[in-house]
Order: C-alpha cells, then sequence, then structure tokens
C-alpha cells in the first residue's frame, strides 16, 4: 500500500512539474506584450521576408521558350505510361512470379 501511494504521489508530482513547463512555455512574456505596434509589424515584414528555399534563377528568354511543353504531348506521355503500366499488371496476375513483380517496365516515366 505505502509503494502505491508513494507511486501515486511520484505521479502527481510529476503532472505539476509537467504543468509549470508548459505553462511557462507557452506564455508570452511581458516585455513583447507591451511592445509597440510598429516593432511587431516590423518583425512581421522581416519574418514574412525570409524563406527556405531561394526563388530558382530567371532562365535566359530563348530557353524559356523551349522549356515549356505543350499540355497535349505531356498527356500523351501520361496515356502511354498508364497503359504500358495497365498491360504489366495484367502480364504480372496471367502469370505471378517475382521476377516479374521486381522488372521494370519499358514506359519511359520512371513510377
Amino acid at each position: 500500500m505505502e509503494m502505491l501511494m508513494m507511486g501515486v504521489c511520484l505521479s502527481v508530482f510529476g503532472l505539476a512539474v509537467a504543468c509549470l513547463a508548459f505553462g511557462a512555455a507557452t506564455r508570452e512574456p511581458e516585455a513583447t506584450a507591451a511592445a509597440p505596434a510598429v516593432q511587431k509589424e516590423a518583425v512581421k515584414a522581416a519574418v514574412r521576408s525570409t524563406r527556405f528555399f531561394a526563388d530558382p534563377p530567371p532562365l535566359p528568354l530563348p530557353m524559356a521558350a523551349y522549356s515549356q511543353v505543350p499540355i497535349e504531348a505531356l498527356l500523351l506521355q501520361i496515356e502511354n505510361h498508364v497503359r504500358l503500366e495497365h498491360a504489366a499488371a495484367e502480364c504480372f496476375v496471367a502469370s505471378p512470379n517475382a521476377s516479374l513483380l521486381h522488372s521494370r517496365t519499358i514506359s519511359p516515366l520512371v513510377n
């Protein structure tokens, strides 16, 4: 019984410490609460301007014209890929074995 009471007391003490730590971590400091609105706007603008990834470098004008592919060509490639994957799945269902399961299809797109 004494061991059970000791466990309960330690659990309650641990819960109290966790609640105090959580409260201290989530509370706003008084210094930032009393700061003027101008300073808060400057901080928001600085945070908004920082980014993890940099903007991609702009392509030269002749290169940008060649990098755009018509949507019809992309749709044809996707339809061809789906057709080849479907044929590979039908072949595996017809005669399942490990070599067919782990082999690559002849599709140029990598799945």
